[in-house]
């Protein structure tokens, strides 16, 4: 009996294309579609299995279906000696009615009943002139990226109201802020003063009591700076971002 002729469609239907460089993993896609009237049991091998990953590497292809199956080469030093030299092959057989246990089917399998398509793998090492077009497109990417970054920060435009607030919050606390100065400033002023006087009990306590107050106001300007700068960084942060 002859052997039977595949029955699935390949996409690629002959060379599995990998193009480097080489120096991280490289994907390539094949699909296996099955045009006939019968699911199809598929299985996938290599002869070099430490170099490639297959999802999936075997399955079921419904009637008129199709399956997408990613080989992944594992990153190697290129050795233009090893061109062409690793293969595929695509094996398949009409699944029975139920599959119950898919290496039990593999392995009862018939050889008359088993197709077959076989595929070599080709690596492509990138010319030079796909590196100047590499070089030369990426400058037109960055200036692209850059048109763009305006149109999306002048989208919120509806926000004036807003602006003005926060522009009133902030000149008010620097009038604030100029104020606790000036009180901070004739503070020490008077703090001088008083320690020129002899020191009694009583100036002590109101000496004491003077630098607690004199601390106290010099910590508040520093408070409405930091808000100041909070309001500030969500103001620009908001119509920057």
């Amino acid at each position: 009996m002859s052997k039977l002729d595949q029955v699935l469609l390949l996409d690629p239907p002959s060379d599995l294309r990998f193009k480097g460089p080489f120096t991280d993993v490289v994907t390539t896609t094949l699909k296996l579609s099955n045009p006939s009237d019968r699911k199809v049991c598929f299985k996938v091998k290599t002869t070099a299995p430490r170099r490639y990953c297959v999802r999936p590497n075997s399955g079921v292809i419904e009637v008129g279906g199709s399956v997408n199956i990613s080989v992944m080469l594992q990153p190697f030093d290129y050795d233009p000696n090893e061109k062409n030299k690793h293969k595929f092959m695509v094996q398949t057989i009409f699944a029975p009615m139920t599959v119950n246990d898919m290496d039990l089917l593999w392995k009862e399998a018939k050889p008359d009943d088993l197709m077959d398509s076989k595929l070599r793998c080709v690596f492509e090492m990138p010319s030079e002139n796909d590196k100047v077009n590499d070089i030369e497109l990426k400058p037109s990417a960055v200036v692209n990226s850059v048109k763009a970054e305006p149109t999306a920060a002048a989208a919120p435009g509806d926000d004036s109201g807003e602006i003005k607030k926060m522009q009133d919050k902030y000149k008010r606390l620097q009038a604030e802020n100029g104020k606790l100065g000036d009180e901070v400033r004739q503070l020490k002023e008077e703090n001088v003063r008083m320690r020129k006087l002899p020191r009694t009990d009583h100036m002590s306590t109101n000496s004491t009591g003077l630098l607690a107050r004199e601390a106290s106001v010099t910590s508040l300007p520093s408070l409405c700076v930091v808000i100041a700068a909070i309001f500030i960084g969500f103001f620009f942060g908001k119509f920057v971002l």
